[in-house]
């Protein structure tokens, strides 16, 4: 998510908001979007740790094009992992948000 990511920035913008003026269904609907990035995300990070798998194998017996690769998947995933944490740390954020919000409505 090093790119411009527009989950984000509406994650980030509803966290900055006033409480007063948050719409429940609104957030709602960002954390859904943010869990449905969340799985997809945890896909495909394990997808790559299956990749990295078969290819320890190749890049033991010395092909240089596999332990090329392996090293880029490794980095790939480092960087989705980042990305992970990231988003799981704000969704974690708007989760309470949301909770306090709905309690101080009820």
């Amino acid at each position: 998510m090093a790119k411009k990511d527009p989950l984000l920035d509406e994650i980030t913008a509803l966290l900055a908001a006033d409480e007063e003026g948050d719409d429940p269904e609104r957030l709602e609907r960002t954390l859904t979007d943010g869990y449905a990035r969340a799985l997809s995300l945890e896909a495909e990070r394990r997808r790559l740790m299956k990749q990295i798998g078969e290819l320890t194998v190749t890049a033991g017996d010395g092909d240089a094009r596999s332990r090329q690769e392996l090293a880029a998947l490794i980095r790939r995933m480092k960087r989705q992992e980042g990305d992970l944490g990231l988003l799981r740390a704000q969704l974690g954020r708007l989760r309470r948000r949301h909770s306090s919000i709905v309690r101080s409505r009820a």
